[in-house]
């Protein structure tokens, strides 16, 4: 028995559609700037902490890295929730993404600032520049840089992975899928349908950074290396 494909139960469902891409927009967009700063923070910590606040920045990651972002999602909304500490989806799954893209993010800078040459330290010790000079105007900026196709790549990562955020009943775009799905019964449809905008959402994600990369990385316009 063939199957045939409906379409036309898109358009009345077409806001729920909207406002699930918003909410992953709201959500990818928090998780990332929030997220870079605490993984900056992290290999700060994993490359100049003293031995304990590198043991502990280690630990962190290679925790968050190895269990599975839906098992932590699991944990923050219900978990603390049954220990009395309740917390909205919504926010529950923003924290939910930055713990863990902030993992991934701090191993990428890590290797970012292990990358730069020992000649760049050596001329900022000859300007008597401070540790925290070297840290924001030399190193850091340099390892992001250097990086940034990477961060790019888990940004976009991350964004996929906010479907799973459906699962502690937020509505996301794959949460509204299931509830439209739920009531028209036309799962290809409205999976095909959300394929494509997720793809159109990842397409205008790494325009977007390239765009920010154009601006905040000088020295690549100035010599027009490309990312």
């Amino acid at each position: 028995m063939g199957y045939e494909f409906d379409f036309s139960f898109i358009w009345d469902f077409w806001p729920d559609l909207a406002w699930g891409a918003l909410e992953t927009v709201l959500l990818s967009g928090a998780s990332i700037i929030l997220g870079f700063v605490a993984g900056a923070g992290l290999a700060v910590a994993k490359v100049h902490g003293s031995r304990t606040v590198s043991t502990l920045a280690n630990i962190y990651v290679e925790a968050i890295r190895n269990t599975p972002l839906v098992v932590q999602a699991f944990w923050l909304f219900f978990g603390l929730a049954a220990m009395g500490l309740r917390m909205p989806a919504f926010y529950a799954a923003i924290v939910t993404l930055v713990i863990n893209v902030s993992a991934y993010t701090a191993e990428i800078i890590r290797a970012g600032m292990e990358s730069i040459p020992k000649g760049q330290f050596e001329a900022a010790d000859c300007l008597a520049l401070s540790r925290r000079q070297v840290l924001f105007h030399v190193e850091l900026p340099q390892a992001v840089e250097r990086v940034y196709p990477a961060l790019i790549s888990q940004s976009v990562l991350m964004m996929l992975a906010s479907s799973i955020m459906s699962q502690i009943s937020v509505e996301e775009l794959t949460g509204a899928a299931y509830g439209i799905q739920s009531i028209t019964f036309r799962g290809f449809e409205i999976y095909i349908v959300v394929a494509v905008i997720y793809l159109l959402l990842s397409v205008l994600m790494r325009f977007a950074m390239e765009g920010i990369a154009q601006l905040a990385f000088t020295r690549r316009r100035r010599l027009g290396t490309p990312l």
